[in-house]
C-alpha cells in the first residue's frame, strides 16, 4: 500500500485499540509501525498471553452481547453465540487482523521500552530490540486492564492472596478445592469467579465482600440479550434517560438486597453495573455469603464493617486495575488514581503529537468505541482533522467530565466512564466536521 505524505506514526500495542488504529491508519495510507511486546494480537483477549498482560480466565465469556460488540466494519460471525467465549473473541480479532493485512505492519515481540518526546516535537521510540527510531506522532493503545490494583486494608493476612488478574481456574494458580475463600470486589470478574468457585463440586466456602455494593443486571430480558434494548439517544438529556432506567431497574432485576447483597451506596448507573445471571441464584441458594467492606486483617481472620469476622484460607482481590504507562517517565506523564484529563478521551492539551486510544470505560462496550477513536486518529494524521486550541480543549474536558462522570460514584473505577452512543454521535456529527473545517482553515497539524 502506498503512503500519502504525512507524519510517521508509532502505535503501541496490538490489542483492540492498536489493531483498530493500525487498520484505520492503513486505510488512510499513513506510514506507521505498530509495536507489540507479545508474539500475537489480541492483548487482553489472548488467553495465556506470554506478555502476562491478559486478565482472561479459562471460563470467561464476554459480558456484552455480540450484537453490541462487533466492529462496525467487521461484524462478528452469525454463528457465534450471544455471549462468546474468550477463545471466540480471540479468533474474531485474529480474523480481523488477517482480513485487513494487519500482521505485516506489526513488529511482534518488540515492545516499546521508552518513549521520549523531542524538544522540537515528535518522538524517539526505544524498542526492545535495542533500536531507536523517530516518529512524528505517537498513538498509545497499551490498555488499562493489566496492572492489578490492590486495596490497602489495616493489618496482615497470613493466608494466600492473589489478584483476579492471575486467576485461571480452580486449579491454577492455586488449588481452590475445600477452601475458605474471600473474594473482594463486585465487578463482572468478581461475580464470575464467585459463581465458579461456589459450585458445590469444589466444596469451598465462599464469601463476597463489597465496599460500595453494586446493581446486578441480567444478561437476558424477555429471552433476548438485555443489552439489545440499551441505546441512549443524543436528543434527550442523559440525566432524563438515566432516571427512567433507575425506575425500571428494580422492576426488571430486583434490588441487590433482595438476594442478600448489601444495599448499594449509589443509584443505578451512578456506578458501573455488574452483569450476571448466576450470582443472584448462588446468593439465593446459600452457596455464597455476602459481606460489606473489610475493616482489618488479622492473620487468617478478616473483620468486616458489620462487626462480624471469619477465618479464610485465600483472598482473591477483584479490585480493578491501574492506568499505567511504563514507557513514559512518570514526571512527564502519568495517571495518579487513574485520573488523566484527555480531550475526547484521546488528546492531552498541549501535546498535539500524542494520542490515546481505548482509555475509557465505555458503556455498553469498548470495541466500537475504539473503532470510532481510531477513525479520528487516522483523519488527524491525514490532515483531515485538526484540534481546537488548548483553552477550548480544557473547556470541553470539563463539560464532558460533568456529562459522563459528574453523577458517578467517586472512585478510581469511574474516572473514565463514557456513554458510547452519545460519544460516537458527537464525534461523527460534530467533532470530525468541525475538525475538518479547522484543518481547511489552518492547514494540517503535520506538514
Amino acid at each position: 500500500m502506498s503512503s500519502r505524505p504525512g507524519p510517521t506514526v508509532a502505535v503501541i500495542g496490538a490489542g483492540i485499540s492498536g489493531l483498530t488504529s493500525t487498520k484505520m491508519l492503513g486505510d488512510y495510507g499513513i506510514a506507521h509501525t505498530t509495536f507489540e511486546v507479545s508474539d500475537r494480537v489480541g492483548g487482553n483477549w489472548a488467553f495465556r498471553n506470554p506478555n502476562n498482560m491478559s486478565s482472561a480466565y479459562r471460563s470467561l465469556h464476554i459480558d456484552t452481547s455480540k450484537h453490541q460488540l462487533s466492529f462496525r466494519d467487521f461484524p462478528m460471525p452469525e454463528d457465534y453465540p450471544d455471549f462468546p467465549h474468550h477463545t471466540q473473541i480471540k479468533d474474531y480479532l485474529d480474523s480481523y487482523a488477517d482480513a485487513f493485512g494487519l500482521r505485516e505492519r506489526i513488529e511482534f515481540s518488540n515492545g516499546v521500552e521508552r518513549a521520549e518526546r523531542r524538544p522540537d516535537g515528535g518522538w524517539d521510540i526505544h524498542d526492545q530490540a535495542g533500536t531507536t527510531r523517530r516518529f512524528d506522532l505517537l498513538v498509545v493503545g497499551n490498555g488499562h486492564h493489566w496492572d492489578p490494583r490492590y486495596p490497602d486494608f489495616p493489618g496482615e493476612f497470613s493466608g494466600e492472596v492473589i489478584h483476579s488478574h492471575y486467576y485461571v481456574d480452580p486449579r491454577e494458580p492455586l488449588d481452590l478445592h475445600g477452601k475458605r475463600i474471600l473474594v473482594v470486589g463486585l465487578g463482572n470478574s468478581a461475580a464470575d469467579i464467585v459463581v465458579e468457585l461456589s459450585s458445590k463440586a469444589y466444596e469451598n466456602e465462599v464469601v463476597l465482600s463489597t465496599r460500595s455494593g453494586a446493581w446486578i443486571v441480567p444478561k437476558y430480558f424477555a429471552g433476548t440479550p438485555a443489552d439489545k434494548y440499551y441505546k441512549t439517544t443524543p436528543y434527550l438529556p442523559l440525566s432524563w434517560q438515566r432516571k427512567f432506567v433507575q425506575v425500571m431497574q428494580p422492576l426488571t432485576a430486583g434490588r441487590p438486597e433482595d438476594y442478600g447483597l448489601p444495599t448499594p451506596n449509589h443509584k443505578f448507573f451512578e456506578a458501573h453495573p455488574t452483569q450476571s445471571v448466576e450470582l443472584p441464584l448462588r446468593l439465593g441458594s446459600g452457596d455464597v455469603t455476602a459481606k460489606g467492606d473489610i475493616t482489618r486483617l488479622d492473620g487468617s481472620r478478616v473483620h468486616f464493617v458489620d462487626g462480624t469476622s471469619a477465618e479464610f484460607d485465600v483472598i482473591i482481590y477483584a479490585t480493578g486495575y491501574n492506568i499505567t504507562f511504563p514507557f513514559f517517565d512518570p514526571a512527564f506523564l502519568s495517571a495518579p488514581d487513574n485520573r488523566i484529563r484527555l480531550y475526547k478521551r484521546m488528546f492531552k492539551p498541549g501535546l498535539d503529537d500524542l494520542v490515546f486510544v481505548g482509555f475509557a470505560q465505555s458503556t455498553p462496550t469498548l470495541f466500537p468505541f475504539v473503532e470510532a477513536q481510531s477513525r479520528l486518529v487516522a483523519a488527524y494524521a491525514a490532515g483531515l482533522y485538526r484540534l481546537p486550541g488548548v483553552e477550548e480543549m480544557e473547556r470541553v474536558i470539563e463539560a464532558d467530565e460533568q456529562l459522563y462522570i459528574g453523577h458517578m460514584h467517586d472512585s478510581a473505577r469511574h474516572t473514565q466512564q463514557v456513554d458510547f452512543f452519545r460519544y460516537e454521535h458527537q464525534l461523527r456529527t460534530q467533532e470530525l466536521p468541525e475538525g475538518r473545517r479547522r484543518a481547511a482553515t489552518l492547514g494540517p497539524a503535520f506538514a
